[in-house]
């Protein structure tokens, strides 16, 4: 899999997602489904993006008992997704069992997807972590020892900010997935992202893949912001 950049097809409805990939008729593109998304159309969604040539990471962060996350990534694996994730939170056993669900759902002669496992949400800082939270460790440590977790129960990589993955790869191997939301040029509005840097930034930070979401559509040309991304997480004058 080439290093990716994700689009994250956050719109609050069916129109304005076709309206958008309508710009993008003669581009394969890597998507990310989150919750919304699916919870509105379902494994129709996914069908059709898989139909119409696109990869897809279905960003569903489950968290729930091991037991309940082995039997919904079984059942998620049989849609032929690329990446799917849960939350690091969930512990070492729901994260292996989360693997376990996905190669029993993964369909014979198929790679299982890819699984990828959140560290902390790109809006959460030191001060909502420690106050909040109650995790009383630096933000790195939390990460770091997170992603270790996952590694030790046979996850892929893990969601993070790209000004961790430096931390991450010192601690899991340069060749752990990292995918990175929080992705924005400078002239974007921040909005509740708290831990952000620029497509260019993550590439040299050593991000598998990054998420862009709101800087490319909310753009009056997504295709334009997108294109030009796209060149500066390539390292593309």
């Amino acid at each position: 899999m080439q290093r990716p950049l994700i689009m994250a097809l956050d719109l609050d409805n069916r129109t304005k997602r076709l309206a958008l990939l309508e710009q993008f008729k003669d581009e394969q593109l890597f998507v990310k489904v989150g919750m919304e998304l699916f919870y509105r159309e379902g494994r129709q969604v996914i069908e059709e993006l898989k139909g119409e040539g696109h990869q897809i990471f279905l960003d569903l962060k489950l968290h729930d008992i091991p037991n309940t996350v082995q039997r919904s990534m079984r059942e998620l694996a049989s849609l032929d997704i690329d990446i799917v994730n849960v939350h690091a939170a969930g512990g070492k056993k729901m994260m292996n069992a989360a693997v376990e669900g996905l190669e029993q759902g993964t369909k014979p002669g198929k790679k299982r997807p890819l699984l990828i496992a959140v560290t902390q949400l790109t809006s959460t800082d030191e001060e909502t972590m420690h106050n909040e939270l109650l995790i009383h460790h630096s933000l790195n440590e939390v990460v770091s020892s997170y992603a270790r977790f996952a590694k030790e129960s046979g996850v892929d990589g893990v969601v993070c900010s790209a000004k961790e993955v430096p931390y991450i790869h010192q601690s899991c191997g340069s060749d752990f997935y990292t995918v990175c939301p929080g992705i924005r040029r400078p002239e974007d509005e921040v909005g509740d992202q708290k831990r952000i840097v620029t497509p260019g930034k993550a590439r040299e930070l050593g991000c598998f893949g990054i998420v862009v979401g709101r800087s490319i559509t909310n753009a009056e040309n997504p295709y334009e912001v997108y294109r030009a991304m796209k060149k500066d997480w390539e390292g593309v004058k």
